[in-house]
C-alpha cells in the first residue's frame, strides 16, 4: 500500500509537505502542490481517514517557544528553523510568549496538547532547575542562550548559543582600542541571571583587563526590557544626569538603536560625539544612520544547529550538547578612533 512516505520520496518533497497537502493546508508552494498532486494522480492513491488520523496521534511536530514578542533578532532563527525541519520531515508548532512569561510553563502545555517529540526553546533564563524543567518531558534546546546559572545536568539537554560574556568582552575591547576610556553601558539588568548579566560581566573584564576602572554612573539600566523604546527612555534619562563618557556599549543592536536617537535628541552626534558598539547584527541595524558596528550572531546558524541537536537526541543518533558558535565583527560607521581627528 502507498504512504506518505512513498509520495514524498516520489514527487520529492518533505513528509509534512505531502501531509499539508492533503490537509489541503494554504503554507505549501504551488509547484510542491502540484509535484504532490501528480504524484497522487498517477498512482491512484486514496487517503485512509484512520491513517491520518493516526499520523496525527503519532504527531511529527517540534514545538518552538519564543520567548520575547515580536523580537526581530528571532527572524532569521525562526526560518533556519522552520527549514530544517521541514527538511527532515517534522511539522513546526510555534508559540510566541511575553517576555515576562514562563516559557518552561509554554512549553510543558504545548507538549500535552501538541503531541510533541521535542521543543526548542528560542530566548529563555539563564538559571534553570532540575525540577523546574521535569515538567518538560521530550528532548528540548535551548536556542541563543545556555544554562549559565542554573543547575541542569548537561547530559540532560542541548544548547546552541554564543558566548555572551566573551562578545561583550570583544565589543568593549574595540572601543578601548579605538582610543576610548570613558565608555558607558547600557543594560537591562546587572543581576538578572542572563545575558544582560553575562554581558555586562563581559564590559567588566574588558575595562578591568584594560586597566579602567569601573564607574557606575557610567552603567545604564532599562530595568529588565530589551526593547527600543525602554533604550530609549533609559538613555534619554541618563544624558539628563551626566555626558561624561565618549563611547557606549549597548548590550543588544535593538538597545543600541533607542540610544542612539536618544543621543541625537540630546545634541550628540554619532559617532563624532559618542562611539556606538553593540552585539546581535540584527538586519535594521545595517540599515539606520549611520550603520551600526555590531558583532553579529550567526542566526542561520543557531536555528540550523538546533534542529541538528535536537533530532539527533529524538532519533537517536546521539546525546545532548552545549554549542557555543562564534560572533562575526561588523565595522559599520558608529565607532570612531579619538586620535583620528
Amino acid at each position: 500500500m502507498l504512504t506518505i512516505k512513498d509520495i514524498a520520496r516520489l514527487s520529492g518533497v518533505s513528509v509534512s509537505t505531502v501531509s499539508r497537502v492533503l490537509n489541503d493546508r494554504p503554507d505549501v508552494s504551488e509547484e510542491s502542490r502540484r509535484r504532490v498532486r501528480a504524484v497522487i494522480e498517477d498512482q491512484h492513491y486514496i487517503p485512509n481517514n484512520t491513517a491520518r488520523d493516526l499520523v496525527r496521534i503519532r504527531s511529527e511536530a517540534i514545538g518552538l517557544v519564543v520567548r520575547g514578542v515580536q523580537n526581530p533578532f528571532y527572524t532569521d532563527i525562526i526560518h533556519a528553523i522552520e527549514r530544517a525541519l521541514d527538511t527532515a520531515g517534522y511539522t513546526m508548532v510555534m508559540r510566541q510568549i511575553g517576555f515576562s512569561d514562563d516559557e518552561i510553563e509554554a512549553g510543558a502545555v504545548m507538549q500535552r496538547e501538541k503531541r510533541l517529540r521535542g521543543i526548542i526553546f528560542l530566548g529563555g533564563r539563564s538559571d534553570y532547575t532540575p525540577d523546574e524543567l521535569a515538567r518538560v518531558t521530550v528532548p528540548f534546546v535551548f536556542c541563543s542562550y545556555t544554562n549559565s546559572y542554573g543547575t541542569l545536568d548537561p547530559k540532560r539537554y542541548s544548547s546552541v548559543s554564543i558566548c555572551d560574556e566573551g562578545a561583550a568582552f570583544d565589543a568593549v575591547s574595540k572601543l578601548v582600542e579605538s582610543g576610548h576610556t570613558r565608555v558607558a553601558a547600557l543594560i537591562a539588568d546587572a543581576d538578572d541571571s542572563s545575558i544582560s548579566q553575562l554581558r555586562y560581566q563581559g564590559y567588566c573584564r574588558a575595562l578591568r583587563e584594560h586597566g579602567i576602572p569601573l564607574r557606575d554612573e557610567l552603567v545604564f539600566s532599562t530595568d529588565d526590557s530589551f526593547a527600543i523604546e525602554d533604550a530609549y527612555r533609559a538613555m534619554g534619562a541618563a544624558l539628563s544626569r551626566t555626558g561624561d563618557f565618549t563611547a557606549l556599549f549597548a548590550i543588544a543592536d535593538d538597545m543600541a538603536i533607542g540610544a542612539m536617537r536618544a543621543l541625537r535628541e540630546h545634541g550628540r552626534s554619532v559617532p563624532e560625539d559618542c562611539s556606538v558598539i553593540a552585539i546581535d547584527g540584527i538586519a535594521v541595524s545595517e540599515y539606520i544612520h549611520p550603520m551600526l558596528t555590531t558583532l553579529c550572531q550567526p542566526k542561520t546558524e543557531l536555528g540550523a544547529k538546533s534542529v541538528e541537536l535536537l533530532l539527533d537526541v529524538i532519533e537517536g543518533r546521539g546525546g545532548h550538547e552545549q554549542v557555543t558558535l562564534p560572533t562575526v565583527f561588523r565595522a559599520g560607521a558608529s565607532v570612531r578612533r579619538l586620535n583620528a581627528l
